[in-house]
C-alpha cells in the first residue's frame, strides 16, 4: 500500500530443475543481448554496460479457464522473442496520486518479469527479486521508480515481476475448493512461480540461483513475510528485505479459506459467494464458477483499488489462510520460530501507514488501559493536533512496532537481523511533511530519486537528498551481496538482539546507528499485542 491523497493530505510448474546454460550474449558490445532460457531465446536491450530484458513470460496468461488457477508453465517458443518492452501490469483500477504510477495498460494477461544485469559478468552474481506494493489491489513492475539499473550497475542481477491483484489474485469459492490442489491465494502462487523461474533461468543472465534476496514494500513487504513463513517457498531465497510490511495480524487480517474465523470473521469463500451474488450469479457449483470465469475483467475489478477496498470488505477477502501456502498467519509462525532461517533487513518509516477509527484523543489512548497516561506522554509530549497524534499511534501499531517484532523474531532464531527507521524527508518537502510517509523510502533504496514523486517530480533534488539515496542503496546492495549491510564508507549498522532496540535511522543528518528513540512507544504498543 502506497500513501495516496486518500490517506495523507499531499499527493504523494513450480519446477525446481536448474538450467545450467552459460550466458549467451551477442558478440558485438553494441548489439542487443540475446540469452537462452528454458522456454526459448529472448533479445533484450544494451544500455550503459547493462543488459535489460522486459516482459519475459514466467507463466501462461491466467485468462479464460486459467482464471483462478495456479500459474501454469510457459509454452516454449521458437525463434527469438523480443524482451524490449514491459508486459502488461496486472488488471486493476489505478488511482490518482499513486507514488509509483504504472507505465502500461493493465490486463489480465500479465504474468511477466524483467531482468537488469551487468553485460559481461565474470562470475555468477547475487540476485535481488523485487515485489511491489499496492495493497494487493494496485501496483506493477513497470513504474520508473522501480528500475533495477542501479542495482545492476553495482553488481547485482535484479528481477521484478507482476503478480495477480484484487479478486484475480485472491478469490475463494466452493467449486474451486472442491477441485483440490492450491486455491485462493493466486498472488502468492505467482510469487512462488516467479522465484522458481529465477532458480531455473537466472544463470543465463549471469545470476547465482543459490544467492537470491527477496525484497518488497508494503503489500510487497507483507508478501515477503508470507514467503518467509510459507513451507512452499522454502529454499527459494537466501535473504530478505521487508520495507513497511507489518508483521502483526492487525494490518490485513487473513480470513480462513472455507470456515469462519475465531471471532466470527466471514470466510474467504463467504466473500466470494457474496461477490458472485452481486454479479447476479447464484449457486456455488461448477456452473456458477463457469459464469464467474465468463465475466469480463472489468467486472471482476468492480471498482476496487486502494481508495475503495475498505468499502468492499464484504465481497473481497484479500490474502487468506489456505492451509497450504499460508498455513497460519505470519505472526503465529514467527512466535513459534518456524520461519525460514535467513538474514533479514526490516523496517518502517517515521510517518508510516496507519488507520485509526478513534474520534477523540481519549479514544486514541483507551486501548492502553492502565498505561493510558504513559502512552499519552510518549506519543504526545508537545500536545500536537488530534489527527496527527491519532495517525502516529496507528502507524506505530500497524507498521513500526511490528517491524521490531519481526527483526527480534529472526534474532531470537539466531539469524542476523537489521532494523531500520527511515526518517529522511526530501529537502523540497520538509515544510509540508513532519516525517517520512509510507513508501517514500523506495527511490532512496533504488537510487531513483529523479523518477520519484517524493522528490517533487525530480525538481529541487539536493546533494543531501542524493547522498541519502546513495547510502541507503549501498546498504541494500551490500546486504544482497553478503547478508550483512555494512561496508566501507558507511556508518556501522548493528544487528538487533532478541530483546534489543538497535537500529539504523536514516535521519535528516544522515544514517545514524542508535538505540531506538521511540522504544518507549514501541514497548507500550507491544503490551497491546500480548
Amino acid at each position: 500500500m502506497k500513501l495516496s491523497r486518500a490517506y495523507f493530505p499531499l499527493p504523494v510448474v513450480l519446477a525446481t530443475a536448474l538450467l545450467a546454460a552459460a550466458p549467451a550474449f551477442a558478440a558485438s558490445p553494441a548489439a542487443a543481448p540475446v540469452v537462452r532460457i528454458q522456454s526459448g531465446r529472448v533479445r533484450g536491450i544494451a544500455r550503459a554496460g547493462l543488459m535489460i530484458f522486459k516482459g519475459i513470460p514466467y507463466a501462461q496468461p491466467p485468462v479464460g479457464r486459467l482464471r483462478w488457477r495456479p500459474p501454469q508453465p510457459v509454452r516454449p517458443w521458437s525463434g527469438i522473442r523480443s524482451a524490449a518492452r514491459f508486459g502488461h501490469d496486472c488488471m486493476q483500477l489505478p488511482f490518482p496520486g499513486d507514488a509509483a504510477p504504472l507505465r502500461t495498460k493493465p490486463s489480465e494477461n500479465c504474468l511477466y518479469l524483467n531482468v537488469w544485469a551487468p553485460r559481461h559478468a565474470r562470475r555468477p552474481l547475487p540476485v535481488m527479486v523485487w515485489i511491489y506494493g499496492g495493497g494487493f489491489v494496485n501496483g506493477g513492475s513497470s513504474p520508473a521508480v522501480y528500475s533495477g539499473a542501479h542495482f545492476a550497475r553495482d553488481g547485482v542481477v535484479f528481477v521484478s515481476f507482476n503478480y495477480r491483484l484484487g479478486r484475480f489474485g485472491f478469490f475463494a469459492f466452493p467449486a474451486l475448493d472442491r477441485q483440490g490442489g492450491l486455491v485462493g491465494n493466486y498472488a502468492f502462487m505467482d510469487q512462488i512461480a516467479a522465484l522458481h523461474w529465477v532458480r531455473r533461468n537466472i544463470r543465463a543472465f549471469g545470476g547465482d540461483p543459490r544467492h537470491v534476496t527477496i525484497c518488497g514494500e508494503s503489500a510487497g513487504g507483507m508478501s515477503v513475510n508470507t514467503l518467509l513463513t510459507s513451507p512452499l517457498a522454502r529454499g527459494l531465497f537466501t535473504g530478505a528485505i521487508i520495507e513497511s510490511g507489518g508483521g502483526r495480524d492487525n494490518l490485513l487480517p487473513a480470513p480462513p479459506l472455507n470456515h469462519p474465523g475465531p471471532g466470527g470473521q466471514p470466510s474467504a469463500e463467504a466473500d466470494g459467494i457474496a461477490f458472485a451474488r452481486k454479479m447476479g450469479i447464484r449457486g456455488t457449483g461448477a456452473k456458477a464458477l463457469a459464469a464467474l470465469r465468463r465475466l469480463p475483467a472489468s467486472a471482476i475489478v468492480d471498482g476496487i483499488n486502494m481508495a475503495s477496498m475498505g468499502a468492499q470488505r464484504a465481497i473481497y477477502s484479500g490474502p487468506m489462510v489456505d492451509g497450504k501456502i499460508v498455513e497460519e498467519p505470519s505472526e503465529a509462525v514467527l512466535k513459534a520460530g518456524r520461519e525460514a532461517r535467513v538474514p533479514v533487513i526490516v523496517g518502517a518509516n517515521s510517518l508510516d501507514l496507519g488507520f485509526s477509527r478513534a474520534k477523540t484523543m481519549a479514544a486514541v489512548f483507551r486501548p492502553f488501559g492502565p498505561h493510558r497516561a504513559a502512552a499519552r506522554r510518549a506519543f504526545d509530549p508537545r500536545h500536537e493536533p488530534f489527527k496527527m497524534v491519532s495517525y502516529e499511534v496507528a502507524a506505530v501499531r500497524m507498521m513500526i512496532e511490528p517491524a521490531r517484532f519481526v527483526a527480534r523474531s529472526f534474532a531470537r532464531a539466531g539469524e542476523p537481523a537489521y532494523e531500520y527507521r527511515f526518517s529522511y524527508v526530501a529537502h523540497a518537502l520538509r515544510r509540508h511533511l513532519p516525517g517520512a510517509p509510507h513508501s517514500s523510502e523506495i527511490p532512496y533504496a533504488f537510487d531513483t530519486l529523479p523518477q520519484s514523486m517524493w522528490s517533487a517530480f525530480g525538481k529541487g533534488i539536493t546533494r543531501q537528498d542524493l547522498a541519502t539515496a546513495r547510502a541507503m542503496h549501498a546498504y541494500w546492495v551490500r546486504f544482497v551481496k553478503t547478508g550483512d549491510p555494512n561496508g566501507p564508507g558507511l556508518p556501522h549498522w548493528h544487528a538487533i538482539t532478541p530483546r534489543g532496540n538497535q537500529l539504523l535511522n536514516f535521519t535528516l543528518a544522515g544514517p545514524k546507528a542508535e538505540t531506538d528513540p521511540w522504544k518507549t512507544r514501541l514497548n507500550l504498543v507491544e503490551r497491546l499485542q500480548r
